[in-house]
């Protein structure tokens, strides 16, 4: 590989790494647009959507790693909520992934533009924080919460994605948990969920394993760089950075579609 090729696939790494970790999520919904369109920009030949599919589903086993080690002593990781909804989206982003081998390359942009979509809406929906503390019980509904867990895993599964930008709003939403214990126990979710999607891509050879060895790379250092920052930012601020991320990369996407 090119030397400046491989510089580029690391700063996409490492950008799309740090701000996961720290608004709470795998990074696929950041990474899928840079890895489409940001190669082609400097003369590099254009990933196709099944190979960004899956150097994003390895980069993404490997950056939530670093995000929940970041968040271990942080008192925000509920074990029970990871246990309903882990269990949950690692059969369905495991059939998600696998399923993906027979999409045609505008199918699966068009669930990612659909799921990213979704994730906007919601996270623009009013919502209210919800009191919590380190050690508080926390309760929900754990019959919906694996449900919603799975739907998601199964779409997220196709684009290469652990689903934590759609974890994210429907654990605030819908679930209605606190805010640091979405963004703690979604990577934790998305760790579990990145199990299956990674497995289905390599089972369907979809993964180029020279660029995801640099994404890995990249995630490695910038995840816990990006988890500590975000346990220091205010809950609002966090919201809007994945809100506003979502939004764009949704309007991108439609716009290539029907473009």
């Amino acid at each position: 590989m090119d030397i400046t090729f491989m510089i580029v696939i690391f700063l996409i790494g490492f950008i799309g790494s740090f701000i996961s970790g720290m608004v709470g999520i795998g990074g696929s919904i950041i990474k899928y647009p840079m890895l489409l369109y940001i190669p082609a920009m400097f003369g590099f030949a254009s990933f196709t959507p099944h190979e960004v599919a899956g150097i994003s589903a390895v980069q993404v086993f490997f950056a939530t790693i670093g995000g929940v080690l970041a968040y271990k002593n942080s008192g925000y990781l509920n074990i029970k909520l990871i246990l309903y909804m882990g269990g949950a989206i690692l059969l369905g982003s495991l059939l998600g992934a696998y399923g993906s081998g027979f999409l045609t390359e505008s199918q699966i942009n068009i669930v990612y533009a659909v799921l990213a979509t979704i994730a906007v809406v919601m996270m623009f929906m009013p919502k209210k924080e919800v009191p919590f503390s380190p050690g508080d019980d926390l309760q929900f509904n754990r019959f919906l919460a694996a449900g919603l867990a799975f739907i998601t895993g199964t779409a997220s599964g196709i684009v290469g994605a652990a689903g934590a930008f759609i974890l994210v709003p429907i654990m605030l939403v819908v679930l209605k948990i606190p805010t640091r214990i979405t963004i703690a126990t979604s990577l934790a979710v998305t760790f579990i969920s990145s199990i299956g999607t990674t497995a289905g891509k390599i089972l369907t050879e979809q993964v180029l394993y020279g660029p995801a060895v640099i994404m890995i790379a990249a995630s490695l250092l910038a995840a816990p760089l990006g988890a500590k920052a975000g346990q220091k930012i205010n809950v609002t601020v966090l919201q809007w950075i994945l809100g506003l991320l979502i939004l764009g990369t949704a309007v991108k996407i439609w716009l290539e579609i029907f473009i």
